[in-house]
């Protein structure tokens, strides 16, 4: 029972939408079947695959140079008899399929289950998850053809299984086979192979979608509208930036993530104020920046994006409401769900990160304060101890002492001292009177002042 309930979270159906059926008016240029009375017209040099479903009365037909008619048991073609019974008749031409491609998200539809694909039950899914995973089952209408480009990034397109014509392929043996058949070589072109047989999720907390090779071919058809919330939000996998808001989840070895998906369906969706609201569930690896500039952390999380599809001032505000409660509910019951911890950002510009970064600030401003009023308490221990002394300033007196002291330690020398001006005193009152010391090195004589030089302190001045 258990492996059953693995295998049912794993299992998602993805269908391709377009057919190159005979009866499908959109397929021709007038967008209606033709009539007995119309010119049927196929591109020559087009390769194409047709389903026809039923008998028709046809005036002419144009048929292109390689293609296939596939017969149900009602169908085949007859000439008209003339009696139009619609018309003058006109010439209509079958429409060009050879640009469909396998990696453009609006040619595909999923669902969890084959009775949900049946019944038009579908999923909402962020743009990579839209084209089939490698872990999905690919369906094709039983009763359909078609014509698509499985050109990738990488020379495989790696499925589970493929249903053509309501046969079953699980292995890349016979699917080669298939392809090798008017059908098969019609149906699918391009530089890819599409490789089925792939195994499953076994994961019950689901299995990341391994597309982002081609990440770059799937948002190349994307078309993004414009949004006009605050705050835009880019998901994970997603092409478009998008108002409403995003649910994180760190998830344990107990989440089921489909069990989960049923959970929010019953408990929160079907509710009349969230009834609008489309939920994208998936596994993803997200990467946390720090100052969204260096990679944090990174791991796989749960990610739900709900848009609410509300436009102007309301955009995304149903969608806030809903992932609010959303993350209430798994912080009461993530011990039972499996759930670690929940967050959500809004493109209101609102998000539970805030209320913790605010936290973490008042905690880091906090810490700092403790940190600093230690470190000066111990600075005050350490003078009280005498293990770390103040220096004294010095002061003014030392300060002029200083300049007095020359580069080698001795006092500056300030050159000769001026008689005139320095040493006053030493000048006789009268001159002539003045009897030379040998204290001083000036001599004052009748002839004039003279510097007694201390090395040759002996010479006679008067000679």
């Amino acid at each position: 029972m258990g492996l059953l309930r693995v295998l049912q979270t794993s299992a998602l159906y993805k269908q391709w939408l377009l057919n190159t059926n005979f009866e499908n008016g959109t397929n021709w240029d007038k967008g209606t079947v033709p009539c007995s009375s119309d010119r049927i017209h196929f591109l020559a040099q087009r390769e194409v695959s047709v389903y026809v479903e039923a008998a028709h009365s046809i005036l002419e037909m144009n048929l292109p140079l390689d293609g296939e008619f596939i017969l149900s048991q009602e169908a085949g073609f007859m000439a008209s008899s003339g009696d139009t019974g619609c018309g003058p008749g006109s010439t209509v031409i079958f429409r060009d399929s050879e640009d469909l491609q396998w990696f453009n998200p609006s040619m595909w539809q999923a669902a969890t289950s084959w009775d949900d694909l049946e019944k038009g039950s579908f999923l909402f899914s962020v743009h990579d998850e839209s084209v089939p995973c490698p872990h999905d089952d690919v369906v094709f209408h039983a009763s359909s053809s078609f014509r698509v480009d499985t050109t990738g990034n990488k020379p495989e397109v790696p499925v589970r299984s493929l249903s053509i014509l309501g046969y079953k392929f699980t292995s890349n043996e016979e699917f080669t086979r298939y392809l090798g058949s008017p059908s098969g070589r019609l149906q699918f072109h391009g530089d890819s192979s599409v490789y089925p047989g792939k195994p499953a999720c076994t994961d019950a907390s689901g299995c990341t979608c391994d597309n982002s090779a081609n990440h770059d071919r799937i948002c190349a058809a994307t078309t993004c509208s414009p949004t006009d919330c605050r705050k835009p939000l880019h998901p994970v996998g997603h092409c478009c930036n998008v108002c409403g808001a995003i649910v994180l989840l760190q998830s344990t070895s107990m989440f089921n993530l489909e069990s989960y998906r049923q959970r929010l369906q019953h408990l929160f969706l079907i509710q009349p104020p969230y009834r609008h609201v489309r939920m994208a569930i998936s596994k993803v690896f997200q990467i946390h920046w720090l100052l969204r500039l260096l990679p944090r952390a990174a791991a796989d999380e749960v990610q739900l994006l709900l848009l609410d599809g509300e436009t102007g001032a309301e955009s995304g505000m149903v969608a806030e409401n809903l992932a609010r409660e959303i993350v209430k509910d798994a912080l009461l019951q993530g011990e039972h769900l499996g759930i670690s911890s929940a967050e959500f950002k809004a493109s209101s510009g609102n998000s539970s990160e805030v209320t913790e970064s605010k936290m973490g600030l008042v905690a880091s401003i906090t810490v700092g304060i403790l940190l600093l009023l230690s470190f000066l308490l111990l600075l005050g221990f350490l003078f009280q101890r005498g293990i770390i002394k103040v220096p004294s300033l010095p002061s003014l007196s030392s300060w002029r002492k200083a300049n007095e002291i020359g580069e080698l330690g001795g006092p500056l020398d300030h050159g000769f001292d001026n008689p005139m001006f320095d040493k006053p005193v030493m000048m006789p009152a009268e001159l002539g009177l003045y009897t030379p010391d040998p204290v001083n090195f000036i001599t004052v004589t009748s002839s004039g002042v003279h510097f007694v030089n201390p090395v040759y302190d002996d010479t006679d001045f008067n000679a």
